[in-house]
C-alpha cells in the first residue's frame, strides 16, 4: 500500500473546511493564548479587548475591502477618510459638551450617535468627490492609482493640520460609556462592548445588503460581467460610486470610533492605522466582508495577546500572522475574487 504524499495538503485542507474551516482560527488562537497566559481572568479581559479592537478595525477595513475587491481600485488614500472621521467625530463630541459629559445616559448616547453619523455622512460625501475627481481618471491603471491616491492622502493630511492644527486633540468619551464592568474577576470597558456591538451590527447590515437585496446582486453581477449588466440597462458606474461612498463612509465611522477608543488623536492617526487595515484586507481576502471580519478579529486578538506575553514582538506580530496565512492561503482566508 502506497501513500500519495502530494495529496496530503489537499486532504488536510478538505478536512479543515469540512469542520468549519478557517472560521475556527480565532477560537484556536484564543485556546493557545489561554494555555500560554494561564490566568483565565487576564485571558478573558485580553480576549474581549481584542474582539472590540478587531471590530473597530473591521469598520475601517471593510470599506477598503469593498473598494479594492469589487472595484479593483488600489486606494492608498483610504486612511484620509479614517483621519477625517476621527477629527469630525471628536469635534462634534466637543461641540455637544454637556450632552456627552452630563449625567443623562440618553443624551450621552445621542451625542455619540450624532458624532458617528456626522463622520459617516462626511465620509460618504468625501468619497463621492474623491471617486469623481481622483479615482475616475485612473481606472484600470494600478500604478497611477497608487501615485494619485498617495498624493491625495498627503494633501488630505495637510488639510487636517491646517484646520485642526498639529497638537494632539483630546476626545471626550460619553459618560455612559466610561468605566468598566467587573464580572467574575474580568474587567471589561463599557466602550469596548459598544464598539463590539456596533461592529456586529454593521457586518450584519452589509451582509444582508450584498447578499439579500437587488442592489447587492447588481453590484456583484457588475463585478463579474460589467458588459452584460450594462446591456440590461443598468449603470454600473453609478453602482460603483455607491460602493466607493459606502467604503469611505465605513472608514470615517471606524475613525470616529477609534478616536473615542484612543482618547487622544493626531493627524497621523489614519496613516498609522492603514498598516493594520491593509493586513486585515490581505488576510481576509479581496472583496470579502466575511473575510475582513475574520481577519480583523485575528489581528485584534493577536495584537492583545502578544502585547501581554511578549511586548517587544507586538509591532511585528500581525505582520508575521499575515506571512503565515499567505504561505498557507495565497489569496487570503475567504477571498471573494482571485486576481
Amino acid at each position: 500500500m502506497t501513500l500519495n504524499t502530494a495529496s496530503l495538503p489537499a486532504r488536510i485542507r478538505a478536512d479543515i473546511d469540512r469542520f468549519g474551516g478557517v472560521l475556527w482560527l480565532p477560537v484556536l488562537l484564543a485556546v493557545i493564548a489561554l494555555l500560554l497566559i494561564g490566568q483565565p481572568s487576564t485571558w478573558a479581559t485580553l480576549t474581549i479587548a481584542g474582539l472590540a479592537m478587531g471590530m473597530m478595525i473591521f469598520l475601517m477595513a471593510s470599506g477598503l475591502s469593498l473598494i479594492f475587491g469589487l472595484m479593483d481600485v488600489l486606494n492608498f488614500g483610504h486612511s484620509a477618510f479614517v483621519t477625517a472621521g476621527a477629527f469630525i467625530g471628536a469635534t462634534v463630541l466637543a461641540w455637544l459638551g454637556f450632552w456627552v459629559t452630563g449625567g443623562n445616559p440618553a443624551l450621552n448616547l445621542a451625542g455619540l450617535l450624532l458624532a458617528i453619523a456626522a463622520a459617516t455622512i462626511f465620509g460618504a460625501l468625501a468619497g463621492w468627490f474623491f471617486e469623481r475627481v481622483v479615482i475616475r481618471p485612473v481606472y484600470q491603471d494600478h500604478l497611477r492609482q497608487i501615485l494619485i491616491t498617495v498624493g491625495a492622502l498627503i494633501v488630505a493630511e495637510e488639510l487636517v493640520l491646517l484646520i485642526w492644527g498639529g497638537a494632539p486633540i483630546p476626545v471626550p468619551r460619553p459618560a455612559v460609556l466610561t468605566g468598566s464592568i467587573v464580572f467574575a474577576g474580568v474587567s471589561v470597558e463599557i466602550y469596548r462592548i459598544f464598539a463590539f456591538l456596533l461592529g456586529i451590527l454593521v457586518y450584519v447590515a452589509m451582509h444582508l445588503v450584498l447578499n439579500r437585496t437587488r442592489l447587492g446582486l447588481l453590484i456583484r453581477a457588475g463585478v463579474e460581467n460589467r458588459e452584460m449588466v450594462e446591456a440590461l440597462g443598468f449603470r454600473v458606474d453609478r453602482l460603483f460610486i455607491l460602493v466607493f461612498m459606502a467604503g469611505s463612509a465605513l472608514a470615517a465611522m471606524g475613525g470616529a470610533m477609534w478616536a473615542g477608543y484612543q482618547g487622544l488623536i493626531t493627524a497621523a492617526l489614519g496613516s498609522e492605522m492603514m498598516i493594520l487595515v491593509f493586513i486585515v484586507v490581505i488576510i481576509g481576502g479581496l472583496g470579502s466582508i466575511q473575510g475582513s471580519l475574520l481577519g480583523a478579529i485575528l489581528v485584534g486578538l493577536m495584537a492583545n495577546y502578544v502585547a501581554f506575553l511578549v511586548p517587544k514582538m507586538a509591532l511585528a506580530s500581525n505582520m508575521l500572522l499575515m506571512m503565515a496565512i499567505l504561505l498557507w492561503r495565497p489569496y487570503g482566508l475567504l477571498p471573494a475574487v482571485k486576481r
